[in-house]
């Protein structure tokens, strides 16, 4: 796997891209890692069989709130887009709630220029071609607005503090509890309750990461209840318990850790 920085322009709003080749077949499980992504397959597309389909050669991935498998048959040809939580909002035509828990086609967003772009994409010579055409289009239709940079804002204070409370998070946007909701839903895709559990464990990952195995102080720190509520949504999000993962495969965050 190739990981890309994004241009000066467009860092704000996408973590980086990632390209990946390969001719071998593999299934791996992933989690929910609270970013959505734009993908490109020039090969054969991954299947999901929790979802009983394979992905779009061109791909729209939602925030999601299961684990799910991935499965290549061994033609694979993929360009990523990584997107901050909030930031997809800023260059579509539709919320991203429309497309929480799912992974849709980007043609069906009816989007002419977009296809256009995914077209140019599939025809390309090389990745950096791929790349170079995908931030042209995401500069041309940069937007940012005050909302956008609230949503940014209350992340950035999960992401420092996952104890903190969305009532607080609210009262830094200098909005009501209400308004902050709807506009986190429009920009996020998901309500900031539900959000902050995939911070809450993408944390967690992130300190098992680091080789903490202390399960209890991990839920201390990562504002679980205590380690029965810690074990129960970690569950939710891979579908076996820390000590399980741990025999399963090595724990890594996607949120927290930074492939650049």
């Amino acid at each position: 796997m190739k990981i890309i920085k994004p241009r000066e322009e467009l860092r704000e709003f996408v973590r980086y891209y990632w390209v990946l080749e390969s001719n071998e077949p593999f299934s791996i499980l992933t989690f929910p890692i609270g970013c959505p992504q734009i993908i490109f397959h020039r090969k054969t597309p991954l299947y999901i069989p929790e979802l009983d389909k394979s992905q779009d050669p061109f791909t729209i991935s939602g925030q999601v709130n299961f684990p799910a498998h991935l499965q290549s048959d061994g033609n694979l040809e993929m360009i990523v887009a990584v997107f901050y939580p909030h930031a997809i909002s800023q260059f579509i035509n539709i919320p991203p709630s429309a497309f929480y828990n799912l992974e849709i086609s980007g043609y069906d967003l009816e989007n002419r220029q977009l296809d256009d772009i995914a077209s140019c994409i599939f025809d390309s010579n090389n990745h950096s071609e791929c790349i170079n055409i995908l931030e042209n289009w995401l500069l041309r239709n940069l937007k940012p607005s005050l909302n956008i940079k609230r949503t940014a804002n209350s992340i950035y204070q999960l992401i420092t503090n996952p104890t903190i409370t969305i009532q607080k998070l609210a009262d830094t946007a200098c909005l009501s509890r209400k308004q902050f909701e709807r506009i986190f839903l429009d920009s996020v895709g998901m309500n900031p309750k539900e959000y902050a559990k995939i911070v809450r464990f993408q944390r967690s990952i992130w300190s098992m990461q680091c080789g903490d195995r202390n399960f209890a102080g991990i839920a201390a720190e990562c504002g679980y209840s205590d380690q029965s509520h810690f074990i129960r949504e970690f569950k939710s999000m891979t579908g076996m318990t820390p000590k399980t993962l741990l025999t399963y495969c090595q724990p890594y965050s996607d949120l927290f850790t930074n492939p650049i």
